[in-house]
């Protein structure tokens, strides 16, 4: 990325040097071809910690670090801005009422998670090996061209399987939400009942051949069950709301350039 193209960030007479910007943009995602995006994003970030932690200046606060797991701590920084939010938010609790609301506008939003039946036929690899990577990918590709779709032949075909769900005609049982490695279950929620993945899904263990058998879909949770969980995204979005106030409250009486707090 050309710094030059890049001005400083100016805030209330402190400059936050590009460098710096540069450093954070590499903890915010952008489009390959679009490297500016992930400079903004560093910028805006750094513009709202400047905001910050002027505002604790000029209130005097101390930091106090928090211990976040066994032997480590909060930064000084960190410890400041949570002080300032501390001080400065101001956020209504959550009533029943409030809750049961949002509960109300969609029950069937709030379900036990799914069960899946699955078959699989696993051509084994090394996905790191490219060599291996390929004659396991042509091995599967061929094996789904027998297949052409035929579901109800998974059974005879999954005797040439790397896994030993084989011996049951590649049957894997009922799986749920992380039961599988992230890349098998993405491919499994794409699926109808009865139906075979279009091509082979690649993981850590290889290329796998997916057969959907059926769903139990999630059964509808009690209000009380769910209620907590509710109660807390609530709390959640209404800290979002009054500290994104905040922020621009700090903002609108600032002098910034070379940053925008725009949304990107």
């Amino acid at each position: 990325m050309n710094m030059a193209l890049f001005p400083d960030v100016v805030v209330n007479g402190e400059t936050i040097p590009s460098a710096a910007i540069a450093a954070e943009a590499q903890n915010h995602s952008a489009p390959k071809d679009k490297p500016g995006v992930a400079w903004r994003k560093a910028a805006q970030a750094l513009t709202i910690r400047a905001l910050m932690l002027q505002e604790v200046r000029v209130r005097g606060l101390t930091p106090d670090p928090l211990e976040l797991a066994p032997g480590r701590f909060e930064t000084e920084d960190e410890a400041l801005i949570r002080a300032l939010l501390d001080e400065a938010l101001t956020i209504m609790p959550v009533t029943e009422e409030t809750v049961r609301a949002e509960w109300a506008k969609g029950p069937d939003r709030y379900r036990s998670p799914p069960l899946w039946d699955v078959s699989h036929i696993l051509c084994a690899c090394d996905p790191r090996d490219e060599a291996e990577r390929g004659l396991a990918e042509a091995r599967a590709v061929a094996l789904l061209a027998r297949l052409d779709g035929d579901a109800k032949g998974f059974a005879a075909a999954a005797r040439d399987s790397d896994c030993g769900s084989k011996a049951s005609g590649g049957h894997l049982g009922q799986l749920g939400p992380g039961d599988t490695v992230p890349e098998f279950e993405a491919a499994l929620r794409t699926l109808a009942d009865e139906c075979i993945t279009p091509a082979p899904v690649l993981s850590r263990h290889g290329w796998h051949i997916i057969r959907l058998n059926a769903t139990a879909p999630g059964q509808v949770l009690p209000y009380d069950t769910v209620r907590p969980k509710i109660a807390q995204a609530l709390e959640k979005a209404a800290w979002a709301r009054a500290s994104r106030d905040f922020i621009e409250t700090l903002a609108a009486k600032a002098s910034i350039t070379g940053a925008s707090l725009a949304p990107i």
